[in-house]
């Protein structure tokens, strides 16, 4: 597994990085990184301007929009029924927001999966948040949190978009909770034309940027179809920076033999990471 921290260990562990063929750069001496970005559009914009600021090429390929997936009456609802509302992203909170705007105070006890969803709550007024450390930043991290421990007879909502990993309700139903979900967004792929991705070998792009496993299959079912499975340029050459052991470990299940875990999805994160990559 290859972890990317402090940005004096990332040089170290970059530069030490092998392929499974035993072939010791990830990129050729002197060949500068050329990263796509793979987020969606806020994010993407935001990791963009921290590369631009470190010299760094990139480009931006957002795969899905996202709508309004949830009434208002839905979510007044769930409100009236629940003891824990969690957040598991942004959008999540942004979309049922504007469907139906919150209170300030709140009387259940509310969850934010990361600093980015907390602080997408606090710009809506709801300053009682509780989320995982900088470096727990997942679903993991969440249900790691003494107050989630005990749940036996708590309502607890989950809001979210369509779709997504059920770990945290199965966890949480586990431990005796009664979980439902709001969907308040969801997500609509985008079709992408063939001349996206030659776009991106001609850019000469090298390293690609996932945040989901979503995106990840999203993105390796594209290429597969826009090559026409007879190019293997992107599994076998391209670098692949995650930011999960699961996506990591999903990664390489389907095939990429590039792959590196930065352990973490903040732009700040990703970023160092990338930066320690341009320099070895």
């Amino acid at each position: 597994m290859h972890k990317i921290t402090k940005h004096t260990e990332q040089l170290s562990q970059v530069t030490a990085l092998e392929t499974s063929t035993n072939e010791p750069a990830l990129l050729t001496p002197g060949k500068p990184l050329r990263v796509l970005i793979t987020r969606p559009k806020a994010k993407a914009q935001q990791l963009a301007s921290l590369l631009n600021q470190q010299g760094i090429v990139n480009t931006s390929q957002t795969l899905f929009d996202y709508q309004k997936n949830a009434s208002a009456h839905e979510i007044a609802t769930a409100l009236k029924q629940a003891d824990i509302l969690i957040f598991v992203s942004v959008a999540a909170v942004e979309f049922a927001h504007a469907s139906y705007p919150f209170p300030n105070k709140l009387s259940q006890t509310i969850f934010a999966v990361g600093n980015a969803t907390k602080k997408a709550l606090q710009a809506i007024g709801i300053t009682t948040t509780l989320s995982p450390s900088p470096q727990q930043e997942h679903s993991e991290g969440l249900l790691n949190l003494s107050q989630l421990s005990k749940v036996v007879g708590k309502r607890i909502i989950i809001f979210r978009g369509n779709g997504g990993r059920e770990h945290i309700a199965n966890s949480l139903t586990l431990r005796g909770a009664e979980v439902q979900y709001v969907e308040s967004y969801q997500r609509v792929w985008r079709t992408l034309p063939i001349i996206i991705a030659e776009q991106w070998r001609a850019q000469k792009i090298n390293c690609i940027v996932v945040t989901s496993n979503d995106i990840l299959i999203a993105l390796l079912k594209y290429l597969a179809s826009a090559t026409n499975n007879t190019d293997n340029y992107w599994q076998s050459q391209c670098l692949w920076v995650v930011v999960s052991d699961r996506i990591e470990k999903n990664a390489k299940a389907l095939g990429l033999t590039r792959v590196i875990n930065t352990h973490g999805a903040s732009s700040q994160v990703l970023c160092n990471a990338l930066q320690a990559l341009s320099c070895s």
